[in-house]
């Protein structure tokens, strides 16, 4: 059984932000993969369930703020015995650039509050994380920023080309088709 988490918070307010783009990508994977409709769980949050080349998927937004998120994750992890190495957390990345994505088999959480979250409650930083680059504009101060929306030419690049690759890279996690190192 996999595990692939989304990051973003809940409410209208936060829909179609620039912190919110897990919460958009897993729309878009949800619906490419054809697995069921969102639920709500006794997880803090979320889930679709799906099976990957015959093996159980999990997708989990978690409906606590962003900063809350590893409340939601260690709760259904513990109930289902996922072990580290098969959990996979998707977040936001100011310091990357707009559209690139980058995927890694641990690391730190970057400042990123998510993964300072599930890190503290999973008690290590080994499981996976793919990033989605938001950019940066110093115009505006950093929490101003990552609540912004997408301007439209960013929507259409996210939805034709950056949700793809980053679905790719995905796909090459579920089903370890190459050795992570090798992917972004």
């Amino acid at each position: 059984m996999k595990l692939i988490v989304w990051l973003g918070n809940p409410g209208k307010e936060y829909a179609n932000t620039r912190h919110n783009v897990g919460f958009l990508f897993v729309e878009y994977l949800r619906d490419k993969w054809g697995f069921e409709d969102w639920k709500d769980s006794k997880f803090k949050g979320i889930i679709s369930e799906g099976a990957i080349k015959g093996e159980k998927v999990i997708l989990l937004k978690p409906m606590t703020y962003m900063n809350l998120s590893g409340e939601s994750v260690i709760s259904l992890v513990n109930f289902y015995k996922i072990p580290r190495e098969n959990i996979l957390v998707l977040s936001d990345d100011i310091d990357m650039d707009f559209g690139k994505i980058r995927l890694r088999e641990k690391g730190s959480s970057g400042g990123q509050n998510g993964l300072k979250s599930i890190a503290a409650l999973l008690g290590t930083e080994e499981f996976a994380r793919l990033k989605i680059g938001i950019g940066r504009d110093d115009r505006y101060d950093v929490a101003d920023w990552v609540l912004s929306k997408f301007s439209s030419e960013e929507k259409k690049n996210l939805q034709e080309a950056v949700f793809e690759e980053a679905c790719e890279s995905v796909e090459k996690w579920t089903g370890n088709l190459i050795p992570m190192n090798e992917c972004r």
